[in-house]
């Protein structure tokens, strides 16, 4: 076993040495040896984005209790080292011990976002890994994802052994053992993949064939073997105050974009916001319990030393324990001169006794995402929000101390006119306005409105999972008509409007509800040297335009087009527990401009009953 620490002379040479040679606080140690099943943590993009996803740091923490397990870690070698390690064919390592990934069992890859596609084949291509898991054999480690974008994992499947559905504390030690007991039996690779079909979450793509109709749809997908089953369920943890979460949280040693302790106080979201695949595959909302949460926050602060706590959430306000937990908190911080971060509130429902608690402590600004500016269009998506609950919290807001204010909106949602797109410069500038209601002496200099759009794109496992996708040049068009639009209004200095990419939203679009077929433009992308697609600086558009022109994808067809009820998806094989047929209804209410209660005011039986578990075992009415 080879370890494969870089000379200083190469660490000298890149931009950040750091992101490469672990020895973290907190960092487990373990004697590779000495343990049956080693295991790769993977998270395809640098370093500091991954150092902060809370996912990660579950998943480390949880596979690094069991004496038989050590979990690694492993990120996307930035640009710099990459040209390095192929010119001196140095292969890809582990950050604890610095040996190859090729010496491990499992290399497990979280999927957050479709435009950190190109980077899952550089991990693979540094490694030394075949691309295609079709041409690997025993030798090699079997190479697994999980994340959001597991829930259509077909546009990456070719790619991966196994795929993992759902949350990752729930099957992964079931998985391992059956692979112990392959290990000794010398069986071959395929023997174990259709054992780890019959774990329930775990997908096995190439234990299923996929057919098309004359027009690109899919006409059929099935197993072809009995070990696969036709629907693959979707894992949840039922009780989160009994499961694993990081008392010793990694810390690195430069700042991470997430640079603080992460409190998860709850999974999933009682809103149903029409376009929000969260909302959708995270159901149903399991608050984590009060004691639970003020325990792990000591020794989480306890064990990192940082100066600031995020209270992690969807919707952090439907946390019915969220003042007594924030009470709590600003006690602690008072001694500890930390700062408390709330981010996911909701404007109706930020409490402004909490707030006003919360001045004493240092303060960032808040964030509220109202999602569209006009009433009728917060109806379409079920946001839930009036105008003048949005003002009423912006008032409490400022009056609590802030004058940062930050509002997320989205351009291209269906069914938009541009009369609604111009209520979202409307709205900035009326909550700008709000803040000049206050006497000069309350105000905190002038008002700081940022305004952020991004656009619009359908995702899998929504009720918009149907709905026609706009154009790139429609939202570039859209985006300048906005930019006017906030240039005209009475406090336009007041407010900073800032916008998504288009072209790459396009793409994500395409990826987000694409099929088996698209790993051939992927891999074609990578070998054109397509890597960090979701960095502006290294983003290729021109490659990207080229590539989807030669092998004839029909944007129309991924896009463009609103899809028919009937219609089979690639993703139709996962159950969630949600329904299709929910989803279809919520999509008819969108049409509808029909809002549809959050799931404590009314069951609207989705499905996620089945799973017997949070807001599903409340009483409320049916």
């Amino acid at each position: 076993m080879r370890k494969l620490a870089l000379s200083d002379e190469i660490l000298m040479s890149v931009e950040k040495p750091a992101r490469y040679i672990g020895n973290e606080i907190n960092m487990v140690r373990k004697n590779p040896r000495e343990v049956d099943v080693r295991f790769c943590m993977c998270f395809p993009d640098v370093y500091e984005i991954g150092m902060s996803h809370l996912g990660i740091q579950i998943l480390y923490d949880m596979f690094n209790q069991w004496e038989d397990t050590y979990c690694e870690r492993v990120y996307s070698p930035w640009p710099d080292l990459d040209k390095i390690m192929r010119e001196k064919h140095i292969p890809l390592f582990a950050m604890e011990s610095q040996e190859p990934i090729t010496e491990f069992d499992f290399l497990g890859i979280t999927l957050q976002y479709e435009m950190c596609y190109t980077n899952i084949l550089q991990i693979l291509d540094l490694s030394g890994i075949p691309l295609r898991a079709k041409n690997r054999d025993r030798n090699v480690p079997f190479v697994i994802c999980g994340g959001p974008c597991t829930y259509n994992p077909e546009p990456i499947a070719d790619f991966f052994d196994l795929v993992y559905i759902g949350e990752g504390e729930t099957v992964y030690r079931q998985l391992l053992d059956i692979y112990k007991e392959w290990k000794k039996s010398g069986n071959d690779r395929l023997s174990f993949l259709k054992q780890a079909a019959q774990v329930e979450g775990i997908y096995v793509p190439l234990l299923y064939d996929v057919s098309y109709c004359e027009d690109g749809t899919i006409k059929e997908m099935k197993p072809n073997c009995k070990e696969a089953p036709e629907k693959v369920k979707k894992q949840v943890v039922v009780d989160l105050s009994n499961t694993y979460y990081p008392s010793k949280p990694l810390v690195p040693y430069i700042r991470a974009t997430q640079d603080r302790v992460v409190l998860e106080i709850q999974r999933g979201c009682i809103r149903g916001c029409r376009f929000c695949q969260a909302g959708m595959i995270y159901r149903p909302i399991r608050p984590r319990s009060l004691e639970f949460l003020k325990k792990r926050a000591v020794e989480m602060l306890d064990h990192t030393g940082y100066e600031e706590i995020t209270l992690s959430s969807l919707s952090s306000s439907d946390y019915e324990q969220l003042p007594e937990l924030v009470y709590y908190l600003i006690e602690e911080c008072k001694q500890r001169k930390l700062n408390i971060a709330l981010p996911s509130l909701r404007i109706d429902a930020f409490s402004l006794d909490v707030m006003s608690k919360v001045q004493d402590v240092r303060k960032s600004s808040l964030t509220f995402a109202p999602e569209a500016g006009s009433q009728r269009m917060r109806d379409v998506i079920n946001k839930g929000l009036t105008e003048e609950v949005i003002l009423k919290g912006a008032w409490e807001a400022f009056q609590g101390g802030w004058n940062r204010v930050k509002l997320y909106f989205m351009l291209g949602l269906p069914g938009e006119t541009d009369e609604d797109i111009e209520q979202i410069a409307v709205l900035a500038d009326k909550i700008a306005a709000v803040y000049f209601e206050l006497p000069k002496s309350e105000r905190n200099g002038r008002p700081e409105i940022t305004a952020s759009t991004s656009f619009f794109v359908p995702k899998p496992f929504t009720p918009f999972q149907w709905a026609p996708m706009g154009t790139a040049s429609y939202f570039e068009e859209k985006r300048r008509f906005l930019t006017g639009k906030v240039r005209e209004q009475l406090n336009h200095r007041s407010i900073r409007y800032i916008c998504h990419d288009a072209v790459t939203s396009e793409l994500e679009g395409i990826f987000a509800r694409g099929d088996r077929r698209l790993s051939e433009v992927i891999e074609a992308a990578y070998k054109k040297g397509c890597i960090f697609d979701a960095w502006t600086e290294f983003f290729q558009p021109e490659v990207w335009e080229e590539l989807l022109a030669e092998m004839n994808v029909d944007r129309y067809f991924y896009n463009y087009r609103e899809r028919k009820k009937d219609e089979i998806f690639p993703w139709d094989f996962i159950d969630i527990g949600v329904s299709k047929d929910f989803m279809w209804r919520e999509y008819e209410n969108a049409r509808a401009g029909k809002v549809t209660p959050n799931c404590r005011a009314e069951c609207s039986g989705c499905g996620a009953a089945k799973f017997k578990a949070g807001v599903c075992m409340e009483g409320r009415k049916k």
